[in-house]
């Protein structure tokens, strides 16, 4: 394997614990592989069989509701990572990951990594250490989260997926997201009908406007004023 993407793995947060020696034991498994723009790696429900290491390009998770509509949860550039559970098992994937531009990535399939843990203790267990560590850390923001107001948890939500719609091509001005209060409120971690009652203030103020399963973004700048 190549010394760029031995390289590229020193730089990834999930394996930021390995040494020389049981890093390039990875990157000796790892295979490039290339995906066009607007392609599905993997749909939720589907085997979790690989890990995925970006090299070049962008992808997105998302959550896909039966009459079409589709939720971006987030983005993946590069050295970013997705699908590091299936190092450890082959359980469900979670969501469904599609490419928004050319993708290329390294793709590390979970039946190698096993064999490679179960032949090298140490790689497991360092892989287990740094995969707490991310835990640690997404539990603090969760914590964090649990002492904001559902106005700003709601705000923030919002400001993401102008955040997420921009980079998928959405220009300057007035966004409008395909997406309902029910999954506005899921996102926030509130209930639909507080969320409601935060968007209406939000109507009425100007700063949004909503019709059946849509709300446009009117100002971002109004909208950042309820994040504190």
């Amino acid at each position: 394997m190549s010394e760029e993407t031995y390289r590229l793995l020193q730089r990834v947060p999930v394996f930021e614990t390995l040494g020389e020696e049981d890093l390039r034991r990875v990157s000796e498994v790892v295979v490039t592989r290339h995906f066009p723009k607007g392609q599905v790696l993997f749909r939720e429900g589907d085997a979790s069989n690989t890990c995925y290491v970006v090299r070049t390009g962008h992808a997105r998770a998302i959550r896909e509701h039966p009459d079409g509509r589709t939720i971006t949860l987030t983005h993946f550039g590069p050295g970013d990572t997705f699908g590091e559970l299936a190092m450890f098992d082959d359980e469900v994937r979670s969501a469904t990951v599609e490419t928004i531009d050319e993708l290329d990535v390294l793709a590390i399939p979970g039946r190698d990594m096993r064999r490679l843990m179960a032949e090298h203790a140490d790689i497991a267990s360092k892989l287990v250490i740094s995969l707490g560590r991310r835990m640690r850390v997404a539990n603090e923001r969760l914590m964090r989260q649990s002492f904001q107001t559902v106005q700003s948890r709601v705000a923030i939500v919002l400001t993401d997926l102008v955040a997420q719609a921009r980079l998928e091509g959405a220009g300057e001005g007035p966004v409008e997201l395909r997406i309902n209060q029910a999954d506005i409120a899921q996102l926030a971690g509130c209930s639909r009908e507080s969320a409601s009652r935060f968007l209406t203030t939000l109507a009425r103020a100007g700063v949004t406007r909503q019709r059946r399963g849509r709300v446009t973004i009117l100002d971002t700048d109004a909208l950042a004023g309820y994040i504190y």
